[in-house]
């Protein structure tokens, strides 16, 4: 799991740039609620409304993407593989 010291709660990638996988319990929570949040949001938005679904939708994911960004052990970076 992750190091006590450190505040990074997705690990970083090993190729490519992004976020890898949880690392702390705060990344899945995290995760699990920007699915329970589609999940509510497919539920309650009937399929006409989908220009409010798509917004709504974006907004979730810039806010995941976000936090995940600036919660990542060693931030987001392109990696060709080797150790940081």
């Amino acid at each position: 799991m992750a190091d006590p010291d450190d505040d990074a709660w997705f690990a970083a990638k090993r190729y490519g740039f992004g976020a890898g996988p949880p690392v702390a319990w705060q990344g899945w929570a995290l995760l699990a609620a920007y699915i329970a949040a589609l999940a509510l949001l497919r539920w309650l938005l009937v399929p006409g409304h989908r220009i409010a679904w798509a917004i709504v939708f974006v907004a979730l994911t810039i806010t995941l993407v976000t936090v995940a960004a600036r919660h990542t052990r060693g931030g987001w970076h392109w990696r060709w593989g080797k150790p940081d």
